[in-house]
């Protein structure tokens, strides 16, 4: 790539650095071959030609999210991309269709929330940012639609999240594809949750990661036909099975060891366990703890997760047992025993650790030292026992340990896929390939090699589907691509695999011949591959060898290459754990036919792990793959840290840099037509002369600057490698040129202005010398002239001064002689007026003095006298009074008494009489009596209380007698005699009220009496009526229906009765009730005339004639019966009909169903908006007059209900009557259009059904108002692109308009405001419907703007806005009436459009953005904007990289604190309104002039609508 660049002072590079690996300068000299280079870092280095890159000046400075789009994809491009993008944590990017992912070590739970997922739902591949859902969807998406398995390899080393990264890829596939869900838990849970228990027993600490994977998983995620989730199923490829005996430092084994060790003590006990340091298989490690990881709690968390998977508590304990067992195995040591090459444990404590191995096996000690120390081999004619050497003894308990571990881990692995539960019938699967990437540490041993054995196999795999997107591609756009070679890494593999005479066909070889050693192992690959080009030989090593591995050389050390391979499948063993007494360790070692014979078959691990292999590559060849290449920034595992050159060796490792040396063998940089003639045009302006395209132009452009290789596709324009720098050193030269120009240009223009701006000087200079001349000889003038004027006023004003002095002075002595005279006379005057007036008030006094003790004499004389008379007198009159007067007073008020008593004797005898023939006609007829005896009962009552009262007053009242002035002696002695008369009286009347009193007394006693029998009887009558209003409500279900049917009947019994029932509306009375006990009365008295049989017949005919009413109703409202004065017929006249028919009052009623199914029916065609919002405005309206109607039978208060229980007594229906009449009478308007029953269950039924109802009919229309602005919001979002050089030349090949599409989006809300104008929609749900319109438009938009870079420019916001400005335009042309706050609703919008479109953001501090631009956004949502945007027009930056950094340091606060951290906003989809919302914004009188429908006024059953 390097070699075909021309270099050019000025030209930007990218040089090679010890450091940094890529640094990026400036070239400053070019001397042939070598180049001077000044590096931003500050160095100056000189370099060969060849090996310098060109930097493209133009990549945006946040990087593409598609390293394809590269200018130059070459190492150094793809590096200083990837970091500038981790930088503004956009860690996901893409190449090609492969997604690369650098490890943040931070939380960023914005990027992985169930918004997220949704917008992800169904896109395009490439349309949104980069992200694991994309590819997730992507895989799901060909399935579906092709049919085909999916699979997903996850790649890169330890710690770079490849687990996170698979745990993402089951939560998008868990989302899309229903979240099957099993025993409670979904499958994506069950996965999850066995992740502890593989973890335990499958990871191990490396040099690079703490928890390390050493086996590869292979996910499948199982789905039926329709594409939901049937099952899953976990595959294990590939353990590490050496790792269990051999432990290099600072390694550890695999943590489920560790965790026994830190085991509770009990546990330890019953295992015989001790510190990790005592086994041989911990200890051969210096490290035993991990930093910030407690052995003892992942033992807890490790047991728990077993539960949860389905492990009893038996098998646990069998598993941790042979787990235990297997330390102590490692712990058995072997020394020469009494027989020649014999072994025999060492010491007492080889004996403890052989007893305990045997006991957790439960298994024979005899029989396992048998097993370690002797091989049985058979012959054809006997038996022979071998012993073997200690140092056979101990390959053979590593194999034994090795192969209990594996089967194991096997077991584990099949008792968690059972747990998940597999779905053997699944059409098709997905898998998700989670394993180890490829390692090369300073020390590499036969793990390392099996390792980078895998990665080769799978990058030849991921070489050859590259190859085939390249073709793809090319076949796309219909280019020539056949002489384009592919080279693959089949040597390396043929070097490592091929049989016989491939590294590990010679490795078996040598493990087959006990006197083998590494060294000769060594020896023999030398000699074998010393010709290959793959293989070398290192120059200081004996024994090492080095493999060119596609992503760099790795050296290899034999030295435990044989030990580590040798995998011995012993008969012996075998018998061993199959004869356990655990049932669970015999489980694991069942017999096979093939290993019934007593031999010891041998098994190398690396053959073992070939097997594997390919049995992998062939799951993954019948799948569609898709990649993800996870990278770790640096090895301390922190955020913000991004290591060049550790970066770009996981690039290598991952098959990066392999897939960019593919793209580059064909056509390395693809350019749009447009953006490579908006770059490329200034070469040769004179190509878009007369073009009508962008094709054309961009064929005639590439023939006029001669370069030769290139292709043309459908819709870009293919460059070979070297092509795009070549273009780029011309552009270069024409910028320079023009630059030039330019220089010349302004250099002219400097110096002119100069010249103007000095001529200017020099007259203006002048102009002010003159000017100074003129005023200075003016001033002169002037001052002359001012002289003579002083002079003038001087002389005047001195001349004027003395006369002002003489007149003053003549003045003055004239005001003064005149002064003095007046105030001689006045003193004068004053004195006179105060003697006079001393004088006459002096006389005043003494006259008034005089006459005022006279007076007081007169007075006093006379208020003696008269007070000493009228004392007398008033004694007189006092004595008089008291004889006279008081008896007159009693005396009329005794004959008042008596004649109220007489009167009350009388009135009780009749009283008496009347309740004695009402008591004899309560046995005739027991109502009518009962009331007139309670009526008289309660008068007599009233009466006689009030007459007690009235007694008791007046007896208990003492008479006040006034003083009285009297002097009449002649009426003082006609008062004597009288009162003498009246005492005589009063002893005679005294004696009649006594015998009155006792009769009263006698009468009350009997009045009681009679009273409780009357209220006795009382109570027999409520029993009675009780039993008779139950027998009235059975007949008031058929009271209607027999006074229509009475109208049918013939005959002479019939006529009379048709009489009383030929009026089809009840009469009313006056107080508004109808006649309902009359109807009654009329009914069960007539109603005897009639047979059993004819009141059947009737009762069906009533039915039937009822249900064509019913029918009626809705065959009528199922059209389309239009509106009156503004409201919905159809409701209108439902709602009469329900109250005439008091179906609201029915306990059982099929109106309501019939209704309700009506309603369903007529809203199935949910597209037609118009015939929705007729029934959205029938509905609401309906349920408005409900709402107002109906009542509960448990509410209280309120208006009084149409139908009150009767009162027993007749006083009491008086009483009830009288009240009646005049309430009902005041509140009779009310009633006129909706009237309060008392509602039964169905009719609240019914209430809640239409509620439903109304509410599903607002979200079908607000939902098709969405679909149908979804497909225009996706258009809105990006302004149309218009190519630069095509503009120059005066035409545009765009041919969408700038409005084009916002106007479409206007004629949706106008046509749907008009369509719910004309049918009179109730204005709060207009209101509602367009806030969550506008609501929605605001999340898509905003959304979009921070999914997609390409929406984040200047030019896109002003976009935008223009569009913007139309909704408010259209917002206040809809008015608040129908439109109410929905411009409000596009608050995030607006202010992050109108950020985009502000000049120098630099210049803008994080507070003015928060508090004055955008205080609505979140620091996420804030952060996301600056990081996305870019400058298509003008090429100005985005804020400071202070402002970034505030932001990010926010950001993290923000990310340990929030629940959720999403920049994404959630589309409301809930109903935002309530039944009362609906009841406020209407009123009853609105309903006053609606006209029921037409065609029912001409039927006679309806002639109640008339009213």
């Amino acid at each position: 790539m390097a070699a075909g660049m021309s270099t050019v002072v000025g030209s930007l590079v990218w040089v090679e650095d010890p450091d940094v690996a890529w640094v990026d300068g400036e070239i400053l000299e070019v001397n042939g071959e070598e180049i001077k280079v000044l590096c931003t870092s500050g160095k100056t280095v000189v370099v060969k030609a060849s090996s310098v890159y060109p930097k493209d000046a133009e990549v945006p400075p946040c990087g593409v999210d598609d390293m394809t789009k590269l200018a130059y994809l070459h190492e150094p491009g793809v590096l200083e991309n990837l970091r500038s993008r981790y930088d503004i944590n956009e860690i996901y990017t893409y190449t090609g269709n492969i997604l690369i992912a650098v490890n943040p070590f931070r939380r960023l739970p914005h990027l992985y929330d169930s918004h997220m997922m949704t917008q992800y739902k169904g896109a395009d591949f490439g349309e949104l940012s980069p992200h694991p859902f994309a590819v997730a969807d992507a895989a799901y998406r060909l399935m579906i639609n092709d049919g085909i398995s999916q699979s997903i390899l996850v790649s890169g080393e330890s710690g770079a999240g490849k687990t996170e990264s698979t745990k993402l890829l089951m939560r998008y596939l868990a989302y899309m594809g229903g979240r099957a869900v099993v025993e409670g838990r979904t499958v994506e849970q069950q996965v999850l949750e066995s992740n502890p228990v593989l973890e335990a027993f499958g990871n191990a600490k490396t040099v690079r990661n703490n928890n390390s994977s050493r086996f590869g998983k292979f996910v499948e995620i199982q789905f039926d036909q329709r594409g939901i989730i049937s099952g899953a199923a976990i595959r294990t490829y590939l353990l590490e099975r050496s790792r269990v005996c051999q432990v290099s430092d600072p390694e550890r084994n695999y943590h489920c060891f560790y965790m026994l060790c830190c085991a509770p003590p009990e546990e330890v006990l019953k295992y015989k366990l001790g510190n990790p340091r005592t086994f041989h298989y911990l200890n051969q490690s210096n490290c035993y703890e991990l930093e910030g990881v407690d052995d003892s709690k992942e033992y807890i968390e490790t047991r728990r997760a077993m539960d949860i998977v389905g492990i009893s508590l038996e098998e646990q304990d069998a598993i941790f047992r042979v787990v235990a067992a297997i330390l102590h195995l490692g712990n058995i040591e072997f020394v020469k025993g009494k027989e020649m090459d014999s072994s025999m444990p060492k010491d007492e404590k080889s004996w403890f650790h052989l007893q305990t191995a045997a006991e957790l096996f439960m298994c024979d000690v005899k029989a396992l030292e048998d097993s370690l120390c002797k091989r049985v081999i058979l012959t054809r004619d006997e038996t022979i026992t071998k012993w073997l050497d200690p140092e056979s003894a101990e390959l053979s308990r590593d194999a034994l340990a090795k192969i209990v571990y594996s089967r194991l881990f096997d077991w584990l692995v099949n008792k968690i896929n059972s747990s998940i539960g597999q779905d053997p019938e699944s059409k098709f699967l997905i898998g998700v390939l989670d394993i180890y990437g490829f390692e090369s540490f300073k020390t590499n041993s036969f793990e390392q090699f099996c390792i980078n054995l895998t990665n080769e196999k799978l990058q030849q795999h991921f070489n050859q589907h590259v190859f085939k997107m390249e073709q793809e591609e090319y076949t796309k756009e219909e280019i020539d691509w056949s002489y384009i070679d592919f080279v693959d890494n089949k040597d390396i593999l043929d070097l490592i695999e091929k049989k016989p005479g491939g590294i590990i066909a010679l490795l078996d070889e040598a493990c087959m011949f006990p006197k083998s050693t590494h060294e000769t192992f060594a020896q023999k690959l030398y000699q074998t591959f010393k010709d290959h080009p793959r293989f070398t030989k290192p120059k200081l090593s004996r024994s090492d060898f080095t493999i060119c591995h596609y992503a760099g050389d790795v050296t290899y050390q034999t030295e435990m290459f044989l030990d580590k391979n040798k995998d011995y499948v012993v008969a012996e063993h075998q018998a061993l754990l199959n004869a356990s007494k655990c049932s669970f360790v015999s489980g694991l070692f069942p017999i096979l036919a093939e290993e019934s014979s007593k031999t010891s078959k041998f098994s190398s691990i690396g053959s073992r792990f070939k097997q594997q292999l390919q049995s992998l590559l062939e799951t993954l060849s019948g799948t569609e793959p898709h990649y993800i290449r996870c990278v770790k920034p640096n090895n301390l595992l922190k955020p913000a840290i991004f290591e060049h050159k550790n970066v770009l060796q996981q690039l290598k490792c991952g098959g990066v840099m392999e897939a960019i040396r593919i793209s580059c063998a064909g056509y390395p940089t693809r350019k749009p037509f447009e953006e490579f003639v908006d770059r490329f045009g200034l070469l040769a302006p004179e190509v878009f002369d007369g073009s009508s395209d962008e094709v054309t132009a961009c064929k005639r452009l590439l023939e006029k600057v001669g370069l030769v290789g290139y292709q043309i596709g459908k819709t870009k324009a293919f460059l070979r490698a070297g092509q795009m720098a070549e273009l780029d050193a011309r552009r270069s030269e024409v910028l320079g040129r023009s630059a030039s120009i330019i220089q010349r240009k302004v250099r002219s223009y400097l110096a002119r202005r100069g010249f103007v701006v000095l001529r200017l000087s020099a007259v203006y200079i002048q102009a002010a010398c003159r000017g100074q001349l003129a005023r200075q000889i003016y001033d002169k003038m002037r001052q002359e002239a001012s002289c003579l004027m002083i002079q003038r006023d001087f002389r005047m004003y001195l001349s004027r001064k003395a006369y002002k002095a003489l007149y003053s002075s003549a003045v003055s002595i004239q005001t003064g002689m005149r002064g003095m005279t007046a105030r001689s006379e006045l003193r004068f005057r004053r004195q006179t007026r105060a003697a006079v007036i001393i004088q006459s008030q002096c006389r005043r006094y003494l006259a008034l003095l005089y006459f005022m003790k006279i007076k007081k004499a007169a007075i006093t004389t006379q208020c003696a006298w008269r007070g000493k008379i009228a004392r007398r007198e008033l004694r007189k009159l006092k004595m008089a009074a008291r004889e006279t007067g008081a008896l007159q007073a009693a005396k009329n008020k005794l004959e008042k008494q008596v004649e109220d008593l007489t009167w009350r004797l009388h009135l009780e005898k009749r009283m008496r009489a009347d309740i004695e023939e009402a008591k004899t006609q309560e046995n005739e007829k027991l109502q009518s009596a009962l009331q007139e005896m309670q009526l008289q009962f309660r008068e007599t009552k009233s009466l006689v209380e009030k007459e007690r009262e009235t007694a008791k007053r007046e007896v208990e009242k003492v008479p006040v007698i006034q003083e009285v002035l009297v002097v009449d002696h002649a009426m003082m002695e006609k008062l004597t005699s009288e009162n003498e008369k009246l005492t005589t009286l009063v002893s005679s009347l005294e004696k009649k009220i006594d015998d009155t009193e006792k009769k009263y007394e006698e009468a009350n006693r009997i009045s009681e009496e009679r009273l409780k029998q009357a209220l006795d009887a009382e109570s027999t009558i409520v029993k009675l009526k009780t039993t008779m209003q139950r027998l009235e409500e059975k007949f008031s279900d058929i009271e209607s229906e027999k006074q229509i049917l009475h109208q049918a009947l013939q005959g002479s019994s019939v006529k009379k009765m048709s009489e009383h029932l030929s009026t089809p509306v009840p009469q009313k009375l006056e107080n508004g009730q109808h006649l309902i006990e009359e109807q009654k009365a009329i009914f069960v008295t007539r109603g005897k005339k009639f047979d059993t049989e004819s009141d059947s017949k009737l009762r069906r005919s009533y039915i039937e004639h009822q249900h064509e009413n019913v029918d009626s109703l809705i065959n009528c409202v199922m059209k389309n019966i239009g509106f009156s004065h503004g409201k919905p017929v159809a409701a209108f006249t439902i709602y009469k009909c329900l109250l005439h028919w008091r179906s609201f009052e029915a306990e059982r009623t099929g109106v309501f169903d019939r209704l309700i199914q009506m309603i369903g029916s007529a809203i199935e065609n949910q597209d037609n908006d118009d015939h929705m919002a007729y029934w959205l405005s029938n509905t609401s309206a309906l349920l408005f007059l409900l709402q107002q109607s109906l009542k509960s039978a448990s509410s209280t208060g309120g208006t009084p209900v149409r139908k009150p229980s009767a009162p027993t007594s007749l006083f009491g229906r008086m009483t009830m009557g009288f009240r009646s009449s005049t309430s009902t009478n005041l509140a009779m308007p009310a009633f006129e259009i909706v009237r309060q029953v008392e509602a039964k269950y169905p009719a609240l039924l019914f209430k809640q059904q239409l509620t439903a109802y109304v509410e599903k009919i607002y979200g079908i229309i607000r939902d098709n108002l969405k679909k149908e602005l979804a497909s225009l919001l996706s258009l809105c979002i990006q302004a149309p692109r218009t190519s630069k050089g095509v503009l120059r030349a005066g035409r545009s090949f765009s041919k969408d308009s700038a409005t084009s599409h916002w106007q479409s989006i206007i004629d949706s809300l106008n046509t749907l405001l008009c369509t719910l104008k004309e049918n009179f929609v109730p204005p709060v749900l207009v209101q509602k419907i367009y806030t969550q319109s506008f609501s929605f438009i605001n999340v898509q938009l905003f959304n979009s703007l921070l999914l997609r870079r390409e929406c984040c420019t200047f030019s896109n916001g002003e976009y935008v806005k223009a569009g913007l400005a139309e909704l408010e335009l259209w917002c206040c042309q809809a008015k608040e009436e129908y439109a109410g706050s929905s411009w409000d609703e596009l608050k995030h919008i607006r202010q992050s459009v109108g950020f985009l479109v502000i000049h120098q953001k630099y210049r803008i501090s994080y507070d003015e953005i928060t508090n004055d631009l955008c205080p609505i956004l979140s620091v996420q949502q804030l952060y996301r904007i600056c990081t996305l945007y870019w400058d298509d027009n003008y090429n100005t930056r985005s804020v400071s990289p202070d402002v970034i950094s505030s932001m990010r340091v926010l950001m993290t606060e923000d990310s340990n604190n929030a629940v959720s951290n999403s920049f994404l906003l959630d589309d409301d989809s809930s109903i935002p309104f309530s039944v009362d919302d609906l009841s406020t914004s209407q009123q009853e009188k609105d309903f006053s002039d609606v006209k029921p429908a037409d065609e029912l006024l001409e039927n006679l059953a309806f002639q109640f609508l008339h009213e």
